[in-house]
């Protein structure tokens, strides 16, 4: 029998000109712009937890579970092998690893434990992590959201409050009673009025008993079918009020009428299992009076959206470490990538937007720490600019790595798939824009504060000086609400630099305020690239 030569007898070429992985970074660490952008909202304190999640987030193992998560798809089962209905979903164990490491780390709790700055360390804890993996942020997210809608009800609040801030995941299908920890979904819109919420057909019936209705409808979309309870909103004869429904009982049993109907097959976001639900006398709490479902419900939708910010600047981060890690070790016509002068206008570029858009998600979870007014506005403001701003960055940074980018076992294919859903979540376009719109209207407060806030960064360039000269809030119409949501976007993140002393804010006064190409990279302003690429690279 001949022997069994190597494989490399039969190699062709020798493989060089290749980046090494991206992996073992700590994503804390290593991002200067994250970790100014929290001291300077006062999370210094907060420095070693966040230190641990990058070195863990950015680990080969943790990346790894991301990969896993994705490729191996939840799996929903009605029944069990005899016949009985369980509406149960299955993942990977990947997944359930990334919920543990996020859940134990704080990222639900950490707001509501007392703790300085505890919405900015929830919101940087999520950057990291998902930087890793995104899908496991939405249960996460919608867990910690949902303190303030269960405050509404105090009764509901005392049993699940200190559920949510133990701070510990238990994956296991069973009473939350016997739990660890639980989590939290929700499901509020249908499929004949989607963002319309007051087009709901479901109905609510008071059992008797206080507090408690039976539920008869559907749910068009609920998140993470798996979560312990879910808040959703249903008519009583009150009008349109908020319940949360269990996924088991205080007797034990069961909530029978909660049906999972099918799992969505989504674009991206696959590791987390978004569902259809069908309520069939469901059992459920009321959360809030009733015909006050909105109302109740919004204070949930408000944090959500802050995650939606945090979500997708944390996208724009991981594809421009990945673009710049690439074009760092990557040579072509005798330069590095990163080193040919049209590469570095698209690299400093984008580099210019993820560290605006990390800046404005901890500025943001500071004025939720302090109950700011500013908060109101600026965070729908931020989650419309910031979510659409994600999905063109990630493909240019995917561009940055050429055809390799394309292919489907490295990072850029699954992020880009990834990018266009905070956009869509908790609010697409137009229906921020008309929030933006109606608080303008109704909350002078609120426009106070976005206006001092502008204001008070007058004086430091002069390029924001004329163009925040240019806004007026009462003057927009719902034909031009995104018009004036986008000023104030580039606006408020111009003084957030500004007045955080960034040493960016003159660049992206310069080619975010003043005249300049569409694309990335395409202007002439007199930009230190090589000074902005150096801040932003990742370091191993």
């Amino acid at each position: 029998m001949a022997s069994l030569r190597p494989v490399s007898s039969f190699d062709t070429h020798e493989v060089f000109n290749q980046p090494p992985p991206l992996e073992d970074i700590n994503l804390f660490t290593s991002d200067l712009a994250l970790a100014q952008a929290v001291r300077n909202a006062g999370g210094e304190g907060h420095r070693q937890r966040l230190a641990a999640m990058g070195a863990r987030a950015g680990s080969q193992e943790v990346q790894a579970w991301g990969a896993e998560a994705n490729r191996v798809l939840p799996v929903l089962e009605t029944h069990d092998r005899f016949g009985r209905r369980i509406d149960e979903v299955t993942f990977h164990p990947a997944y359930h690893q990334l919920m543990d490491l996020g859940l134990s780390s704080g990222i639900a709790s950490l707001a509501w434990q007392g703790e300085g700055a505890g919405h900015l360390a929830h919101s940087a804890l999520m950057l990291l992590l998902s930087q890793a993996d995104s899908g496991t942020g939405c249960p996460m997210t919608m867990t910690y959201a949902a303190v303030p809608a269960l405050r509404a009800e105090p009764k509901v609040a005392e049993q699940w409050v200190p559920r949510i801030t133990a701070g510990a995941y238990d994956p296991a299908c069973r009473p939350a009673a016997e739990k660890a920890g639980v989590t939290i979904g929700m499901a509020m819109t249908e499929k004949q009025g989607g963002s319309d919420v007051r087009a709901n057909s479901t109905r609510a019936e008071p059992t008797g008993e206080e507090g408690w209705y039976r539920i008869n409808g559907h749910k068009w979309f609920c998140s993470a079918p798996m979560c312990d309870a879910f808040l959703t909103l249903a008519y009583a004869e009150g009008g349109l009020t908020c319940f949360l429904v269990p996924r088991w009982l205080p007797d034990g049993n069961r909530n029978a009428g909660f049906r999972v109907m099918r799992l969505k097959d989504k674009l991206g976001d696959r590791s987390n299992a978004s569902s259809e639900i069908e309520y069939h006398g469901a059992l459920a709490q009321r959360v809030g009076p009733e015909g006050r479902g909105v109302a109740t419900i919004i204070q949930m939708v408000q944090h959500t959206r802050l995650d939606c910010v945090t979500g997708s600047a944390a996208q724009m981060r991981f594809a421009l470490a990945n673009a710049l890690w690439h074009t760092a070790h990557r040579s072509a016509f005798q330069k590095r990538l990163v080193d040919q002068p049209a590469m570095a206008a698209v690299l400093a570029d984008l580099a210019l937007e993820s560290e605006a858009a990390t800046a404005t998600a901890m500025r943001l979870a500071q004025a939720f720490d302090e109950n700011d007014p500013l908060a109101r506005l600026l965070t729908p403001i931020a989650k419309y600019w910031v979510c659409k701003r994600a999905p063109g960055m990630v493909y240019e940074a995917m561009e940055a790595h050429g055809g390799v980018g394309y292919v489907e076992n490295g990072p850029m294919p699954r992020l880009f798939r990834q990018s266009p859903l905070n956009a869509i979540w908790e609010g697409s376009g137009n229906v921020i824009a008309l929030d933006v719109l109606r608080a303008v209207a109704r909350e002078p407060e609120s426009v106070e504060a976005l206006q001092a806030f502008l204001l008070a960064q007058r004086g430091k360039n002069a390029t924001y000086d004329r163009f925040v000269a240019g806004i007026d809030l009462g003057r927009a119409r719902e034909g031009t609400a995104r018009l004036l949501v986008e000023q104030a976007a580039l606006a408020a993140q111009a003084a957030i630099l500004l007045g955080w002393d960034n040493p960016l804010a003159d660049a992206y006064c310069a080619l975010r305020l003043g005249q300049r190409g569409m694309a990335y990279g395409a202007f002439d302003a007199a930009v230190d690239c090589a000074a902005i690429i150096v801040r932003a690279m990742p370091q191993a």
